[in-house]
């Protein structure tokens, strides 16, 4: 599956009439498959579409909702580190060097997804892991951690603690995790530790664990 980078939705050109979770069929304005940079260092995963994700396709979007709350939102802090452009269309933002996407593809309002949705979604996250061959990995919220910590380190599941790792990192198999919590949950103080902690990785030597890893 190559990548066709005259996009940055969906290009890996991923089946966006995806019908292995039939409930969530019955939900979804569409398949949110991942966006951004093919080339990318740095791999964001979260749980699931936000409302506005479902609705434009490109994942993390923020809702109205969370723009005007109390914490940020990923793009804010994407911007603030460098790796997106803040005069860029809000509904299709010019990332470098980030490639964004979710546990699940598909949105239901009412609930968060099963484990068996998560199952079924997960060869899209493994083939974009596989074919984006990250550096970075941040685990976006609780679940993600669980999910991308449980298949990617060796750390055991009970210590895979958000609030502890928010702000800090874990070594990954041939990457390291820099886990966060959702950018709407954080206060200013996790936020400004949180880009501290990356922008340290983004000056650091993250490279040099390229091409050794043992999936």
């Amino acid at each position: 599956m190559d990548a066709n980078q005259r996009t940055r939705a969906n290009p890996y050109g991923m089946d966006e009439d995806c019908r292995n979770c039939p409930a969530l069929c019955e939900t979804r304005t569409q398949v949110v498959h991942g966006y951004g940079d093919v080339g990318a260092d740095f791999l964001f995963v979260g749980e699931r579409p936000t409302a506005r994700a479902d609705e434009v396709g490109v994942p993390f979007l923020a809702d109205d909702s969370e723009e005007s709350g109390d914490g940020t939102s990923l793009r804010r802090i994407l911007e603030r580190l460098g790796l997106c452009d803040a005069t860029s269309p809000d509904d299709r933002p010019e990332l470098e060097n980030v490639y964004l996407t979710n546990l699940t593809r598909c949105r239901d309002p009412d609930r968060k997804p099963t484990d068996e949705e998560i199952g079924n979604c997960e060869p899209y996250l493994n083939a974009e892991i596989r074919m984006i061959n990250p550096e970075i990995i941040v685990p976006v919220g609780e679940r993600a951690l669980a999910e991308i910590g449980v298949e990617y380190t060796t750390t055991p599941v009970e210590e895979l603690d958000l609030e502890t790792h928010h702000a800090t990192t874990i070594r990954g198999r041939g990457f390291e995790l820099a886990p966060m919590i959702e950018p709407r949950e954080q206060t200013d103080a996790r936020t400004q530790a949180w880009l501290e902690r990356f922008a340290e990785l983004m000056a650091s030597d993250y490279r040099q664990t390229k091409g050794r890893r043992s999936r």
